[in-house]
């Protein structure tokens, strides 16, 4: 009689998982490297990438709109239920203005766009791995990066900075809303104490954070989707991997971003360019 086999040992499965997990950052180092490489040898395919541009960035306005613009009606609630025990009311736009200009705008776009357009990419590129539509493109000579990679790379990378300036602009009109008709400041003072509050750099380092979001919501979906197995369940963990996956490198990234923009001396350096160009 055949004795069991042994069960591995916790320190070996620990082992398995690092070595998975190795393996799949380096799939992921040779995606990116072959979209850096099909991107500067052949350019991009510009009739896909705007095909993509309208089905990421701007079927995703209305979406990015509502959130926006209930969290700047929120964001006013609060802090000028929490500025009024100090009687600094009338400057809730000060605050609202820097929050969502820094931090809010950008991320909460990000996570939309995380969440909508991550999972559609995941969802399409792992439909059509499943199907060997992808094998077929190889097939035919054709190259999956530069037809499928690509596009959606680029266009969520262009498109996630538009949206977060479209964003911005809704968050302070929200906060503007709520401060006229719940507290009775006059919205050319609300205003003015945003425009003063915000700096062209505080704008600047805001959505400078969208590019890396938007390139890497894109590439962590094309990614996923690419390596989906195992019929339409298959593709259903890895939509789920996909959002979740782009949703905390969203929130990682910003906070090393956003250290990492704090060293420079922005308004310095626009001074500079002023002074440079004129």
């Amino acid at each position: 009689m055949s004795q069991p086999a042994a069960l591995p040992s916790p320190i070996t499965r620990l082992g398995d998982r690092v070595l998975t997990n190795v393996g799949i950052l380096g799939e992921f180092g040779l995606l990116v490297a072959a979209s850096i490489r099909t991107f500067q040898r052949r350019g991009f395919p510009l009739r896909e990438t705007l095909l993509q541009f309208e089905m990421i960035a701007v079927r995703s306005t209305p979406i990015v709109a509502i959130t926006a613009l209930f969290t700047g009606m929120v964001l006013a609630l609060q802090t000028a239920f929490a500025l009024s025990r100090f009687g600094a009311k009338p400057y809730v736009g000060s605050i609202l203005g820097l929050a969502i200009v820094r931090e809010l705008g950008p991320v909460l776009a990000a996570l939309m766009v995380a969440g909508r357009v991550g999972a559609g990419i995941t969802s399409e590129l792992g439909s059509m791995k499943v199907t060997e539509q992808v094998d077929a493109i190889r097939a035919m000579g054709a190259d999956p990066v530069e037809k499928l990679v690509l596009p959606r790379v680029i266009a969520t990378t262009v498109g996630l900075p538009l949206l977060t300036l479209f964003a911005i602009v809704l968050g302070i009109f929200g906060g503007l809303l709520v401060a006229d008709l719940q507290y009775r400041i006059a919205p050319d003072f609300f205003l003015q104490t945003v425009t003063t509050a915000v700096t062209v750099g505080d704008f600047i380092s805001g959505v400078v954070k969208t590019f890396v979001f938007g390139w890497t919501i894109a590439i962590v979906a094309c990614f996923v989707g690419l390596r989906a197995d195992g019929g339409t369940a298959g593709v259903g963990r890895a939509t789920t991997q996909s959002v979740v996956a782009a949703s905390i490198a969203v929130l990682v990234s910003d906070f090393f971003l956003t250290k990492l923009l704090m060293l420079v001396p922005t308004d310095r350096v626009l001074a500079w360019l002023g002074s440079a160009l004129s």
